[in-house]
């Protein structure tokens, strides 16, 4: 039995990822921890994962405090910076615990990732809108990111088609730019999570899109996680590291 603590249990996310834990018979939850509950209730439980699903003004700290406690844990937070990654992946590293992040856990958000960037060297063009429920405080998503990140890295450099001339009479009108990617961001009442990629090439469109209706999709990935990170020492980004693609 794997002995789980989730941080954040009582959270959206949280409360899904008690009631999968408890439905494994490899798991065992031995610690719900939420805001204002003390960390080391995860060490008093003999906690061998902790899940962590709070908030990021919250997270790196309690990141922090379970590789130091050598808890592994497994990310679903997002809104880290570069700076804060190499925090987290230093303390994996270097102590006895792993780290486990993806920016999203459900399996069809893994593919759409990866046939973007298989089909990103093929076009001239690339958009990506992502929704989210009102409550994501940050924008764009990580998925959205990661997509991008990935897209980009498949180009190996090669730039995207831009248009001349183009201008805003409203800023930030044509959304976020990375790396030539325009990335728009919408917060809506009752959705959950929701990405399109749209690559155009002359006379013609690609659209790839994932839709999470209900937050137990990313439980079959969540679950995973938990049973996987004590196998990748460090740091370990993104959930298609865990499947056989």
């Amino acid at each position: 039995m794997i002995k789980v603590g989730v941080l954040g249990a009582r959270g959206q996310m949280g409360t899904e990822v008690c009631k999968s834990v408890e439905a494994d018979g490899e798991l065992e939850l031995v610690a719900s921890i939420t805001r204002g509950d003390p960390l080391d209730g995860l060490t008093t439980a003999g906690a061998d994962v902790a899940v962590e699903f709070t908030t990021h003004s919250s997270a790196k700290d309690n990141v922090l405090f379970c590789l130091a406690h050598g808890i592994h844990v497994v990310i679903g937070t997002t809104g880290f910076s570069d700076a804060d990654m190499k925090e987290i992946e230093k303390a994996a590293t270097e102590g006895e615990a792993n780290a486990f992040f993806a920016p999203n856990f459900a399996l069809g958000a893994v593919l759409m990732m990866r046939f973007a960037a298989q089909a990103a060297p093929l076009f001239a063009t690339a958009e990506i809108t992502e929704r989210h429920h009102q409550r994501k405080l940050d924008a764009p998503s990580g998925t959205s990111l990661m997509t991008a990140k990935r897209m980009n890295e498949a180009r190996g450099g090669k730039s995207w088609a831009t248009m001349d001339g183009e201008s805003e009479s409203v800023e930030g009108s044509r959304g976020g730019d990375v790396g030539g990617i325009r990335i728009h961001s919408l917060r809506d009442p009752g959705s959950v999570a929701h990405q399109e990629v749209i690559l155009g090439a002359p006379g013609e469109l690609l659209t790839i899109r994932h839709d999470s209706l209900d937050r137990a999709s990313f439980m079959p990935g969540v679950v995973l996680a938990i049973k996987k990170v004590a196998e990748r020492n460090g740091l370990t980004v993104g959930l298609e590291n865990l499947l056989d693609l």
